[in-house]
């Protein structure tokens, strides 16, 4: 691997099966975009990403298995989110798409990373949507756990 300075962890959900499957979908191309809540930027006193920042992806193992380029970056509602954005993260529908996403932010993990037990999204909740491309492969025995 050529030095370059050390990047900035891009992570996808926490470490485990739905952390291993969606840096699968970003490896093979399906997923190219991603979602976060702007509560979860502001809890990490942290501001969204500025479009053209690389990132190194995290497997669940803590390996670096690619560098990837943010090309967008959109503050908006919930309820705002579009069929184009859900099928940009690898999903059918928006509805499907985000009642993953509800599933992941209403969990304890997330809830504690957020300092808030009680927390629950609805259509007016801030999400950073954002796009991003591939631009270099690091790890080529990434993304083969079993069940990805």
């Amino acid at each position: 691997m050529p030095n370059r300075e050390p990047l900035k962890p891009f992570l996808l959900a926490f470490p485990g099966p739905v952390r291993d499957q969606l840096v699968a979908a970003v490896l093979s191309g399906v997923k190219v975009s991603t979602t976060g809540l702007l509560a979860e930027y502001e809890a990490e006193q942290e501001e969204p990403p500025p479009v053209g920042e690389r990132s190194a992806l995290i497997d669940s193992d803590g390996r670096e298995v690619a560098v990837v380029e943010v090309t967008e970056v959109r503050v908006l509602r919930l309820g705002d989110v579009d069929l184009q954005h859900a099928i940009d993260e690898g999903d059918t529908s928006v509805a499907r798409w985000r009642a993953g996403h509800e599933r992941f932010w209403h969990g304890a993990e997330m809830r504690e990373a957020l300092g808030d037990p009680e927390f629950t999204a609805d259509d007016d909740t801030l999400v950073v949507a954002e796009r991003f491309r591939v631009v270099e492969l690091l790890d080529p025995v990434a993304g083969t756990h079993p069940g990805c």
